[in-house]
């Protein structure tokens, strides 16, 4: 055993078995053919790719010719990568297009789903419709269709609707996914019957060129023969250049406005079964007022909001007699002034309580004291809860306000005991703001709605509170639980107005303190269909940053760890997961991957992922060096009918001799991986024949560069360990691996004190 030093991270080192040929050879992703059986090698020094091919070597007598490389299709649409000499069976089309691998991902869409959605045309929206479809064949006059429209009006939802009513039955929907950082056609999937949408909505990443429009023109007549289309909907702030406009195969449309605010919510209340509601508001008058001019995505929100006070309106009116037993109960509210209430913005109470300062309340003047607005936003978040908690919450925003650095002296804290005594109570405060306190000591501030507005006004409106409600939020999160009132306030309030700047400052006050919150957070944004990629591209960056990579590691693990997630999510997250492993040394961070890792393995569609990782590792990707070790030793955990998954019944495309080897010779990975090792051993060593095929394979790995120590090492974490013979595991590699005239040299007993 030799002692020679040994970089695992080293793609291209020479393995401890042989590999083939074949593996070592031109694959699907390079420029270079292979040259034809006997012709050569198209890596030998001056070889001319351009030149013409020599006449192949005559083979000997009874020798039988190599096999052609024959590719057979299934009948259905086939894409062949890589380099097959025959394809065949039936053919029924051949596209000759150069296809990047990393093809742009989606989530495959219920076409009945999608016609059982609410929906909503109004006149403009006809024409828009009528001009796309051809009346007679029912079918998109284009197999490209770019949608134009202001952001949040309506023009997705416009595009898979109109995709899903006018494409043929058999005709896949899929919505993709705009994972890259300009458009490229190159990134556009082509399938036979496929209709994609796709979202260009990016104020960076997804500017709309000429140069795009051209080559989507291309692209048209590739899925006109494949029976399949492309709807892009872009952002009216993209579509900029006077040269972008219809081309061969693309039609432009432009969407202005959304269709009806009331009929959407009317629509919505309908398919969620709200029918009464729906009759109830065409009689508020001064409610559908307030529905005029809100875009799609508001409209919407409204119908939410209306379902909801129909709850708080349910629940309130059961507790009025408790509260009338008390002498403290308010006056009735309708369902009609919730409504009407809960669709206004508030901004006019609002104003009034965060009017001018006043040091003593006073009940001809509404404006609220500095205490008392804290208390009215702890009541925001918290909602009902034990009186002794939001008196808690509140003291904690004020003490956070007072802490921010240059307002020492310039609010009123809390006054000393004696002061406190001589003024309002808490249960008078409490109402003093629209709550109520029960027999029991528990506030009453049933009012989401209300809370939801308190928390947008004062975020609106105090631009320096911003940081210190942040800051409160984090330390009043009882759960890193989505559903945590706490995370469900930062998770609006921090993306609020389709900005995710707030989300990088909430990071930088309590990324390293809090990560689980701020994973919970983010895993928020990450969802949100208008912020999800400006929230993917913050964690790229952050996953390169000590401080931030425990809240990247928990946001990704939680989106691994749903199996339901889509697939193109699941993918940014172990794009991110791998860069945090890439960039950051330190040992602790690398230790949180490792753990994520060991955690995901046990999840099948992880493990397919982590088997990636490895194979990427082992093929020599630089960015999967130090990601392909930990997937490596996350795997070796992971188990089939008992025995090592590895061991019984490895994927193909990895060498586990090799990664025994490489993490063996390193002194990062060493003692991590003799413990795994160590766990085989034990998991095999009462089976004679799972215990010789184990040995058989780890002793190449032990053998070779820089494995002195690690030998020595692992055999002395084998004592103790026998076989079902009886015979000891660490003699038996010992005798293996220790040529027998070194032996009164090394002997095994002195060796392993």
């Amino acid at each position: 055993m030799s002692d020679v030093p040994f970089d695992p991270t080293r793609s291209n080192a020479t393995p401890p078995s042989g590999e083939g040929g074949e593996s070592q050879s031109n694959g699907s992703g390079s420029w270079l053919h292979r040259l034809r059986p006997g012709t050569g090698s198209a890596d030998r020094p001056g070889a001319n790719p351009d030149d013409s091919f020599p006449s192949p070597v005559p083979l000997p007598p009874g020798v039988v010719p190599p096999a052609p490389r024959v590719h057979e299709t299934d009948g259905a649409a086939t894409h062949v990568y890589g380099d097959p000499e025959v394809v065949a069976h039936h053919i029924e089309q051949l596209i000759l297009e150069t296809r990047k691998r990393d093809l742009l991902e989606g989530v495959e869409q219920s076409r009945e789903q999608l016609l059982d959605q609410p929906f909503v045309r109004d006149p403009h929206w006809d024409l828009v419709w009528e001009q796309i479809v051809d009346p007679v064949t029912r079918r998109p006059r284009q197999p490209v269709i770019v949608i134009v429209a202001p952001r949040s009006c309506g023009s997705t939802t416009f595009a898979l609707r109109l995709l899903a009513e006018h494409t043929a039955d058999d005709t896949t929907v899929v919505q993709l996914d705009a994972d890259w950082d300009i458009p490229r056609q190159g990134r556009l999937p082509l399938e036979k019957a496929h209709a994609y949408q796709l979202d260009l909505k990016h104020p960076e990443n997804d500017q709309v060129s000429a140069d795009f429009l051209n080559a989507l023109s291309k692209h048209a007549s590739h899925l006109r023969d494949c029976r399949s289309y492309l709807a892009l909907t872009v952002a009216q702030g993209l579509w900029k250049d006077h040269r972008l406009s219809d081309r061969h195969g693309i039609q432009v449309v432009h969407l202005h406005e959304p269709p009806d605010a009331q009929r959407v919510v009317e629509a919505h209340l309908t398919a969620y079964g709200y029918d009464q509601l729906v009759t109830s508001l065409q009689s508020f008058s001064k409610a559908t007022t307030s529905l005029r001019g809100l875009t799609a995505v508001a409209a919407v929100r409204a119908a939410h909001t209306v379902v909801m006070t129909w709850k708080e309106h349910t629940r309130t009116s059961s507790q009025q007699s408790l509260l009338q037993a008390e002498g403290e109960a308010e006056t009735d509210s309708t369902l009609e002034d919730r409504v009407i209430a809960a669709l206004t913005d508030w901004r006019g109470e609002l104003d009034s309580r965060f009017g001018e300062m006043n040091s003593l309340y006073t009940h001809d003047n509404p404006s609220l004291t500095v205490d008392d607005r804290c208390l009215l936003l702890a009541l925001a978040v918290q909602q009902s809860a034990p009186l002794p908690v939001v008196a808690r919450s509140a003291a904690a925003l004020l003490k956070a306000i007072e802490d921010v650095p240059g307002t020492s002296g310039t609010t009123t804290g809390f006054s000393p005991t004696r002061s406190a005594l001589a003024g309002r109570g808490m249960r008078r405060r409490i109402q003093d703001v629209g709550g109520q306190v029960d027999m029991q000591d528990a506030v009453v501030f049933d009012r989401p709605v209300y809370g939801r507005a308190v928390l947008e006004y004062v975020w609106d409106n105090y631009d320096a509170m911003r940081e210190p409600l942040l800051t409160w939020l984090v330390a009043t999160a009882q759960s890193a639980d989505p559903e945590d009132h706490a995370i469900a306030a930062l998770a609006e309030l921090t993306v609020r107005h389709g900005s995710v700047d707030y989300l990088t400052t909430l990071g930088s006050l309590v990324g390293s303190s809090h990560p689980t919150v701020l994973g919970a957070v983010m895993e928020s944004a990450v969802r949100n269909e208008h912020v999800g990629r400006l929230a993917w591209e913050a964690l790229y960056g952050w996953a390169e940053k000590e401080s931030y990579a425990p809240a990247v590691i928990a946001l990704c693990r939680r989106v691994l760890e749903d199996s339901s997630v889509a697939t193109s999510l699941a993918k940014r997250a172990m794009v991110r997961l791998r860069r945090v492993a890439h960039k950051n040394t330190d040992a602790t961070v690398v230790g949180q991957v490792q753990a994520a890792f060991d955690a995901l393995v046990q999840h099948p569609t992880v493990a397919q992922r982590l088997t990636g990782e490895v194979q990427s590792w082992q093929q020599g990707k630089v960015s999967s060096a130090r990601s392909g070790a930990l997937a490596f030793l996350a795997l070796m955990t992971r188990r089939h009918d008992g025995t090592p998954w590895l061991v019984g019944s490895p994927p193909t495309d990895i060498d586990v001799q090799r990664g025994v080897h490489d993490l063996l010779s390193s002194s990062e990975t060493a003692a991590e991986v003799i413990s795994r090792l160590t766990d085989w051993i034990r998991a095999c060593a009462d089976d004679p024949s799972a215990y010789t095929q184990l040995r058989d394979l780890l002793l190449p790995a032990l053998r070779g560069h820089n494995m002195f120590e690690a030998g020595w090492r692992f055999m002395n974490r084998l004592r103790g360990i026998s076989t079902v013979e009886g015979v000891s595991v660490a003699d038996d590699f010992y005798n293996h691996l220790v040529d027998s005239r070194v032996r009164t040299v090394f002997p095994l007993e002195e060796n392993l004190v």
